[in-house]
């Protein structure tokens, strides 16, 4: 008796392990995008580098991209779709090795809640194309506290006019 209770027990223990999580953090592959491309149409488009980050969530080295001291005015779009994303009057930095910025583009952002490192992070992807861009820090300046943390191979820079 003794044993069919510890191994009842044990199982029960082992079916409850972070159901919750696994379900959050896949909520963004279900969403439908008005951009939507085949893996294979996705490999093509894209560098090695930013297929891993924008379809496979991916994350660059720190200090790697151009972008990250890149201050000329424009404007950073998607690389995989080019919908504007982040202004360049918004761009700080951070000292992280990514580019950072304040805040977003209204409505060219979406957000979800990655657990992969054991505790909730707020994920930033491209609300048109589902991109993966980064993540959103709450420790960035005054006046929205924001720190948009992105991976610059996600990112494509046009210049101001």
């Amino acid at each position: 008796m003794k044993k069919v209770f510890l191994v009842a027990l044990i199982g029960l223990l082992f079916s409850c392990n972070s159901s919750a999580q696994k379900k959050e953090n896949t909520s963004k592959k279900q969403e439908t995008f008005k951009v939507t491309k085949t893996t294979e149409e996705w490999k093509k488009q894209l560098s090695p580098e930013a297929f891993y980050v924008l379809r496979k969530a991916g994350t660059e080295r720190a200090f790697t991209s151009p972008l990250n001291k890149n201050y000329k005015k424009g404007t950073y779009h998607c690389a995989g779709c080019n919908t504007p994303l982040f202004k360049s009057e918004h761009k700080f930095d951070s000292g992280t090795g990514w580019p950072s910025f304040d805040r977003e583009i209204e409505g060219n952002v979406a957000y979800s809640t990655d657990y992969d490192l054991g505790y909730a992070r707020t994920e930033e992807h491209c609300a048109i194309c589902g991109g993966h861009l980064g993540h959103v820090f709450d420790d960035g300046p005054k006046p929205t506290g924001k720190r948009h943390c992105i991976n610059g191979v996600a990112l494509k820079f046009v210049p101001e006019e």
